[in-house]
């Protein structure tokens, strides 16, 4: 790569005018023109490299290693050559480069794929290898003896963006290295990674069972996972593609590591009963699901504690909930996943059977002080208190109290309708309705439920 009397060189020929289309549509060709807008002092020349550029005033671009050349016609026709210059990169660079892209195969597949994989670039940042010029690196040279980016070195560059979005070995090749030595360094460096020998595992099985030998004892096996370990972050300084969102990608990557480790360490064997699978939810369902493993701060009860989170903004715009009815949601789906979410919020009535065996656990549940009960639907609401029964569609009960004007979910089902009574009492207060609040309520109070 430092033979120079031989550089490679590629030339492309002149593009027709760009009305009505941006000159970068790739993150790489966006960083490229990024650089020219900041480096250059005068904004006016960056304008009209532009409008030259897009007219079809910028020739065939020649390219080869440290530099760029084309003919720029002004708009009276004069013709001038204008040069831009970048830095190469060092034989030992391009040597970390390579070994830095054959590390992980996805950025060897997006290379052979002539992509620009984005977390190549950071790598290779960081490792002092600057792809994307910066600041200042964009060196212009132009005939018209301007000292700083002219509107004919401004106009390549712009051209230069265009011809980067079809093929990033285009800035490449300004950095130093050419294509089929590209590739051929690549797959050389791949061939021996899967070629180098590795040493051998285990013992031989002839020495292992001959005669008088003892097999050594296995190891213990590994204790649990202390956490499901940190999700991949996806966030860079490059705009995404469109229709990619890197935030929401990170979180149900995050999401379902969470998962997998509760599988690893047989947390969902210790579910409640009736808690369900994450088979078979609607999108309405899922969301609150999701949302309940991203809420932060969730205490033992699901009260809500980080407010400002546009996920779960968006997560609750999606299903049709306001912020509010999500939280609400989150602790119902905490209670008991999807079957606590249906009894929050839908109201059935129980047909006769459901009935009579509702007001049969009713009756029996409670030897003396039986609470005052009013029936509406499924829901049994203790008169003049803030607390509610909620009957599920598999006859187990559900505890509710009221908070800031709305029934709020207040713990796990239970077979006995008294023990989810005590599980609503031992909640927060929240609302307590008047005394004279029975009588604004429209269904009449069942008298086989009334207490003594």
């Amino acid at each position: 790569m430092t033979d120079h009397d031989t550089d490679p060189e590629r030339t492309f020929a002149a593009l027709p005018p760009a009305q009505g289309r941006g000159f970068a549509q790739t993150w790489w060709g966006h960083a490229w023109l990024k650089a020219l807008e900041d480096t250059a002092l005068d904004g006016q020349q960056v304008r009209t490299g532009r409008r030259l550029a897009r007219s079809g005033a910028v020739g065939a671009v020649s390219v080869r290693p440290g530099r760029i050349t084309a003919v720029v016609h002004d708009r009276d026709r004069t013709a001038h050559r204008a040069d831009v210059l970048l830095e190469r990169l060092s034989d030992a660079q391009w040597a970390r480069f390579l070994d830095l892209a054959v590390e992980r195969s996805g950025h060897l597949a997006a290379l052979l794929d002539r992509d620009l994989p984005p977390h190549l670039v950071e790598d290779a940042s960081a490792a002092g290898i600057e792809l994307l010029p910066g600041i200042g690196d964009l060196e212009p040279r132009c005939d018209c003896e301007a000292w700083d980016h002219c509107g004919h070195t401004s106009a390549l560059c712009h051209l230069v963006a265009r011809l980067l979005d079809q093929d990033p070995f285009v800035l490449l090749l300004m950095r130093g290295c050419d294509e089929r030595t590209l590739f051929g360094e690549l797959r050389a460096r791949d061939a021996a990674r899967d070629e180098a020998p590795s040493a051998p595992e285990g013992v031989d099985a002839a020495a292992a069972y001959a005669p008088g030998r003892t097999l050594p004892a296995l190891p213990p096996p590994p204790g649990p996972l202390a956490g499901p370990g940190l999700p991949p972050s996806l966030g860079t300084d490059a705009a995404p593609p469109p229709g990619v969102d890197p935030a929401a990608l990170e979180f149900l990557a995050a999401h379902t590591a969470a998962t997998a480790h509760r599988w690893l360490v047989g947390v969902r064997e210790a579910a409640p009963p009736g808690y369900p699978a994450d088979d078979g939810l609607t999108a309405a369902q899922d969301a609150v699901r999701l949302a309940a493993g991203r809420w932060e701060g969730i205490d033992g009860t699901g009260h809500p504690g980080g407010a400002d989170d546009v996920l779960l903004d968006r997560l609750a715009k999606g299903s049709g909930r306001s912020r509010a009815q999500l939280a609400r949601a989150v602790r119902a789906w905490l209670a008991g996943g999807a079957a606590g979410l249906s009894v929050l919020e839908e109201e059935w009535t129980p047909d006769g059977e459901a009935q009579a065996r509702a007001r049969a656990a009713l009756t029996s549940a409670w030897e003396e002080d039986r609470p005052s009960l009013r029936a509406t639907g499924n829901r049994w609401t203790v008169v003049g208190t803030a607390h509610q029964l909620r009957l599920g569609q598999d006859g187990r009960w559900w505890p509710f109290h009221k908070e800031n004007g709305h029934w709020e979910p207040a713990g796990a089902a239970a077979q006995d309708p008294a023990t989810a009574l005590a599980t609503a009492q031992g909640t927060p207060a929240g609302d307590t309705p008047p005394q004279d609040a029975a009588a604004q309520e429209t269904t009449a109070p069942d008298p086989a439920l009334e207490g003594p």
